[in-house]
């Protein structure tokens, strides 16, 4: 059994919902386990982690455990083979934002789980009409925002020593496909300006997540959601060709 545990926000509830079940029908074991609270930044997780706050709601396989949970003592309860972070969506961007905090997390991370490998999940730019508050930080241009957001995660993992899951660059291609070219009346990518779709954005982002995460074949699962329908076997095999295509150390 591989045993990932995510240091997250609502971006890492995204990434993980269907996790769990793609590895499943592979024939992988995994345990995925999910700190959340929305909107969580590096900054904020550094605070609880100093403080041993219980504030998190805990999920296992995208099934809620409970709340007043705190990283200290869900870190410590397993011995995790897989730890992620990310920053805070509003400030994937800006790379201050990112200092010292990186630094503390990797460092709890190194001391409490030393048999674990550490990630960097990308997350996403919003949609080109988000109505998200911090989109003007990055004057509501998406391309703007992906390339902000791309320099700080590729720096940021490189700096830490700790590999990137690239699921920003993924739903960025994918958005240039004819399912996903919003630009042009098709299907977003999310669901609300931000969060990801619910059936083909959250499918994407796990099968990144499995790729790189379990190093399992994409095309050895056969689950898709309950929404994907017949006529959408062109699009999955769509999401799944690039995301193979998308090459990063792993």
């Amino acid at each position: 059994m591989i045993k990932i545990l995510a240091l997250g926000n609502s971006f890492s509830c995204d990434c993980t919902e269907y996790l769990y079940k793609i590895a499943l029908s592979a024939n992988i074991s995994l345990k995925v386990g999910n700190l959340y609270i929305g909107g969580c930044s590096l900054e904020r997780h550094c605070k609880n982690i100093a403080e041993n706050a219980g504030e998190y709601e805990y999920f296992i396989n995208a099934r809620s455990q409970g709340t007043s949970y705190s990283v200290n003592d869900v870190i410590r309860s397993s011995d995790w083979d897989i730890v992620t972070i990310q920053q805070a969506s509003h400030y994937s961007g800006m790379i201050d934002t990112y200092y010292p905090y990186v630094y503390y997390i990797r460092d709890f991370i190194l001391r409490e789980a030393p048999n674990a490998k550490i990630f960097v999940n990308q997350t996403w730019a919003y949609e080109i009409d988000s109505t998200h508050g911090a989109f003007p930080n990055y004057n509501k241009d998406q391309r703007l925002m992906y390339e902000k957001l791309v320099y700080c995660y590729d720096r940021i993992s490189n700096e830490i020593g700790a590999r990137l899951i690239p699921v920003g660059e993924v739903i960025q291609k994918l958005r240039n496909t004819p399912e996903f070219d919003y630009k042009k009346c098709k299907r977003s990518l999310c669901r609300d300006g931000f969060h990801l779709d619910l059936f083909y954005g959250r499918y994407a982002a796990a099968a990144v997540w499995f790729k790189h995460l379990a190093g399992g074949d994409i095309y050895s699962s056969s689950f898709v959601p309950d929404a994907f329908c017949k006529d959408d076997v062109a699009t999955r095999e769509r999401i799944l060709n690039l995301i193979k295509n998308t090459v990063r150390e792993s």
